[in-house]
């Protein structure tokens, strides 16, 4: 069986102090492990959906943070790594900072324009580079609290207007806070994507496409530690264990 790896980052610094910026230096490192364990890149609708290598690598960005396009492009593109990105489709078409429950305290102070957000003109340089942009709604909510129609604008808006900016297809999601349930998967594929990733906390022994678990990668995690985290065989064990 092929073995397909899915990781999640976010931000990218050396010196934004929360879990979700890991320094382009230990970015680096990780990327670099696995490249040289064999495994080769693609992005993350084709890494799902029809896995071209026997190792195969999808490095996604949840939220669209400048930093990614700052810090971690160059990182990528010197491994010859495509990625993934997933926009917060009003902070796009806006320019405001990605401002949202869980990173508001960070809106004031020293480390503010770490929240600064990729603009459409941006995205359509990592498009054109031969990156992934997919949605990562329009606001950042919590789906699973959202009613059906609530839920509904929110995919199918997001995802139109990534189409609209970038002038092709939009095929794949990601769940914010990685907050996600049946409801929510089923309203996903009405919406029309084809792939969407999730950050669960136990892997389902046959994930699907809609509902594929990724690997968070955090600040805190040593070489050592997310060399176990990005193992095939800890995740293998983890499907089973479940």
């Amino acid at each position: 069986m092929r073995d397909v790896l899915v990781l999640c980052y976010h931000g990218v610094s050396d010196t934004w102090p929360v879990d979700i910026a890991v320094t382009p230096r230990n970015l680096e490192a990780q990327l670099e492990r696995l490249v040289s364990n064999g495994y080769r890149g693609t992005t993350f609708a084709d890494a799902v959906t029809s896995p071209p290598f026997e190792r195969t690598l999808a490095v996604t960005f949840d939220d669209a943070y400048l930093s990614v396009l700052e810090l971690a492009f160059p990182i990528l593109d010197a491994l010859e790594l495509p990625g993934t990105v997933f926009a917060v489709t009003d902070f796009a078409d806006s320019g405001r900072s990605l401002i949202w429950d869980g990173i508001d305290v960070w809106a004031e102070g020293d480390h503010a324009d770490e929240l600064r957000g990729l603009s459409w003109a941006q995205l359509a340089d990592l498009d054109r580079a031969g990156w992934e942009i997919g949605s990562h709604t329009r606001t950042h909510p919590r789906l699973t609290r959202l009613d059906d129609e609530a839920l509904a604008k929110e995919l199918v808006a997001s995802r139109a207007a990534c189409e609209r900016a970038l002038g092709r297809p939009c095929r794949s999601f990601a769940y914010p806070y990685g907050d996600v349930d049946r409801r929510v998967v089923a309203a996903a594929g009405r919406a029309g994507y084809v792939a969407a990733g999730t950050l669960p906390s136990r892997l389902e022994p046959s994930p699907s496409a809609l509902d594929w678990p990724r690997v968070g990668v955090y600040r805190g995690d040593s070489l050592a530690r997310f060399g176990i985290k990005a193992s095939a065989t800890v995740r293998r064990l983890r499907r089973v264990r479940r």
